[in-house]
């Protein structure tokens, strides 16, 4: 029985989503369930009776500072349920609250895989060709040194190959250009250490090679992997909402858009966020995933779904041999 230790009360949605999505995710009879959060709200929204709920009267909010609130509200629902990995009475964690909170109680108590110096946010793309890819990091360490991002990349590629079994993935080093002598400092003193790693890794790839297929890994610093997410999804949500006006502008585009109506569903559940859930926080001696803040049921039956795979694949026991 896989367990999976949820912070019901982070999010802009929680706890009514979280518990729509921890009910949906219950189908799978592998999984056992603990909420964590004010047990009368959960009580009241629980339909389902085999999932466990643990009581606690402090949230951490989206707008606190991480470290501090870690430490100040010891009985903050995303502290609890850390500490139920930490005392092995949960394989996994998932949190759609304080990032920074989420990866400040984490390390405090679970600490890192042998070898990793820096854990790194990880989040999966959509490809052009109907794949996926992974690129880390997405803004845990904005400030990096050549071999975090060594470390990233063997994360990322053990990572791609367990979890989203993905063979040999291919690993690339994302730079302002495809030859060897382009990029900044970073870029320049990683790639040699990348190309001596135990690794697929295939060279520099550019900003417009991400979402082509090219490569299953892509591999940054945080600043830059955070700016990418952040852009990649203005886009998606700007990109539909033009469309939308388009097809509403007049009667022939409104009778046009009800004959394209299966095509645009299937096109948003490709590039949908909420198909992928959560992203995992690699390095990290537990496995841990982070929901978008504005998750909604179907994201937290993803993300529980990709965290059990997780928890099957034994992700952290695969990192941890994988950086010796």
């Amino acid at each position: 029985m896989i367990r999976i230790a949820i912070d019901a009360m982070g999010g802009d949605h929680a706890p009514e989503e979280v518990v729509k999505g921890a009910e949906a995710a219950l189908k799978d009879s592998e999984l056992s369930l603990i909420l964590v959060g004010d047990k009368a709200r959960l009580s009241k929204l629980r339909k389902n009776p085999n999932w466990e709920i643990i009581h606690c009267d402090e949230v951490i909010g989206m707008n606190e500072s991480p470290v501090s609130a870690v430490k100040q509200k010891k009985n903050a629902s995303v502290n609890i349920a850390i500490d139920l990995v930490k005392n092995k009475k949960a394989d996994a964690v998932i949190s759609a609250g304080n990032t920074g909170a989420l990866m400040a109680s984490a390390l405090f108590k679970l600490g890192r895989i042998e070898g990793v110096e820096r854990p790194a946010i990880a989040t999966i793309f959509p490809t052009i060709e109907g794949g996926e890819i992974l690129l880390l990091d997405m803004g845990a360490n904005v400030d990096c040194r050549p071999k975090h991002l060594e470390q990233f990349a063997k994360m990322g590629y053990l990572y791609a190959q367990h979890v989203m079994h993905i063979k040999n993935p291919r690993v690339g080093l994302l730079n302002i250009g495809a030859e060897v002598e382009k990029g900044n400092d970073l870029t320049q003193q990683t790639y040699p250490l990348l190309q001596a790693a135990k690794i697929n890794f295939i060279g520099n790839i550019e900003g417009g090679d991400i979402l082509a297929g090219k490569v299953d890994v892509v591999i940054c610093d945080g600043f830059v992997g955070n700016i990418v997410l952040k852009i990649s999804e203005s886009l998606s949500q700007m990109l539909f909402t033009l469309l939308k006006d388009e097809l509403m502008k007049n009667f022939v585009s409104k009778a046009g858009a009800i004959l394209l109506k299966p095509a645009l569903k299937s096109l948003k559940k490709r590039i949908d966020y909420d198909e992928h859930g959560a992203a995992p926080l690699l390095g990290l001696n537990g496995i841990v995933y982070k929901a978008h803040g504005r998750a909604k049921a179907k994201a937290i039956k993803s993300a529980i779904r990709v965290c059990a795979e997780a928890v099957r694949e034994n992700i952290v026991e695969s990192i941890g041999k994988g950086m010796l």
